[in-house]
């Protein structure tokens, strides 16, 4: 069976910082893209982050609002994907979810910004950002 384990969220002050980590079990990704997404109370889920198997320059996706601040990375050896979250701000705070794509490779640049692209889901990590 598939799991996708989020960690790393937690409260932190504006301007703070968190690291999440995301480990996936029961099958390999190293060739896969994996994502991180959002979702705000009272909003929809939205696009943060994706990395290609190969990770690094183009081979990354941001959304406008976390470019600059945000950075995503992975460990394929450990079948995990990292989100560095630096000057954060009271918008950020929402549920954070890891997603990795499985049905097929990926072989556009940018990887996939659309949930529609990921195939197995996490079950969220709470970030809460205080002013």
């Amino acid at each position: 069976q598939v799991q996708l384990v989020e960690s790393g969220g937690g409260l932190v002050q504006a301007g703070g910082s968190l690291r999440l980590s995301c480990a996936a079990s029961g099958r390999t990704f190293s060739t896969y893209p994996m994502g991180w997404f959002r979702q705000a109370p009272g909003k929809e889920r939205e696009f943060v982050a994706a990395i290609n198997w190969n990770g690094g320059g183009t081979n990354t996706n941001y959304a406008d609002s976390v470019k600059g601040r945000f950075t995503i990375s992975r460990d394929n050896a450990k079948n995990t994907v990292y989100l560095q979250m630096n000057s954060l701000k009271t918008e950020d705070t929402a549920v954070y979810y890891c997603a990795a794509r499985g049905r097929s490779q990926w072989y556009g640049l940018p990887p996939p910004g659309g949930q529609e692209e990921y195939d197995y889901w996490g079950q969220g990590t709470q970030v809460t950002v205080s002013s």
